[in-house]
């Protein structure tokens, strides 16, 4: 059994889809059609940069997906390939959510492009920037980091964002509760503690302007039922009905994205063999996460055309 996964933010990089653009017609057609949706040149920011606009989330959301969709698709229709034929399921890290559900079928590419500049924006109006923060846990698991995040909340939001996998946990919420867990994590047993150059306090509960915002989105928005079940971060579980699916997705902007927990549970339905599109960041996590499984990054022309034979 197989899952195609999709990465999360993070994973951005100026000169992103670059190559790939030029090496195939499919993945300039995908480039191009969130392009005309957003009304923007999302793609030339990808290629050419500046960097600091490409990292602002409303770019940074819907640009991770174009890259991972147009993997995919370059896959699909120059490789002959059907996700529906060769994947189980589906799974995302929280935008990648979004891109899994477009893969799947579940979402058209402008109206998954659309929903990711909502949602960037949404969220980084519902935090002034600079009193929220995150900070990466490494070397804890996620007991431990609530322990942590318990311990330095001092009547602060102070939560676990993020069970990525048995040593890594990303803990979101107020600055200075976050600053706290930092200086509070050796001694509670982290191995360190890192603050992420993000630009919001993503998945917790001062989250809740963003997720009433894309409540309102996602209730606007055509989402039919998966060709694959989707496992949704928030329930760790497979879903395939498109009223569930809206609701997890809303639940998804406050709520911890259970990724470790997701793909363990994908491995005891039998996956053997995970493959990322579009990223190289979910891979070493699936691995610390479960053993003897396999995993694959498509990133290139090389890597898709590599997959295309071997599937």
């Amino acid at each position: 059994m197989r899952a195609f996964i999709f990465p999360g933010q993070g994973s951005q990089a100026v000169g992103m889809g670059k190559a790939l653009a030029e090496a195939s017609p499919v993945a300039r057609a995908v480039f191009q059609e969130v392009d005309e949706a957003l009304g923007q040149h999302l793609f030339r920011l990808m290629t050419e940069g500046p960097e600091d606009q490409l990292v602002l989330t409303e770019n940074a959301q819907p640009a991770i997906m174009a890259n991972a969709i147009a993997t995919l698709r370059v896959l699909e229709q120059e490789g002959g390939i059907r996700l529906a034929d060769k994947a189980d399921y589906v799974a995302g890290h929280s935008l990648g959510e979004y891109s899994a559900l477009c893969a799947a079928g579940a979402i058209d590419l402008a109206t998954t492009a659309l929903l990711l500049k909502h949602r960037g924006q949404a969220m980084q109006a519902a935090v002034p920037v600079g009193e929220g923060a995150m900070a990466a846990l490494l070397g804890a698991d996620v007991d431990k980091a609530r322990a942590i995040a318990e311990a330095a909340a001092e009547g602060e939001v102070c939560t676990v964002a993020n069970d990525n996998d048995p040593g890594q946990v990303v803990i979101s919420g107020a600055r200075g509760a976050i600053e706290r867990a930092i200086a509070l994590a050796k001694d509670m047993g982290a191995k360190r503690a890192v603050l992420l150059p993000v630009s919001a306090p993503f998945h917790c509960p001062l989250m809740q302007p963003a997720a009433d915002a894309m409540e309102k989105a996602l209730a606007e928005a055509r989402i039919d039922s998966p060709l694959v079940p989707v496992f949704a971060n928030v329930t760790a579980a497979p879903v395939g009905d498109a009223d569930t699916i809206r609701r997890l997705l809303v639940e998804q902007v406050t709520g911890m994205v259970r990724w470790r927990e997701s793909v363990i549970a994908m491995a005891a339905t039998g996956v053997e063999h995970f493959l990322e599109f579009g990223g190289k960041v979910l891979g070493p996590m699936v691995k610390r996460s479960v053993a003897d499984v396999e995993v694959t990054s498509v990133v290139t022309m090389d890597d898709i055309e590599a997959l295309a034979k071997a599937l």
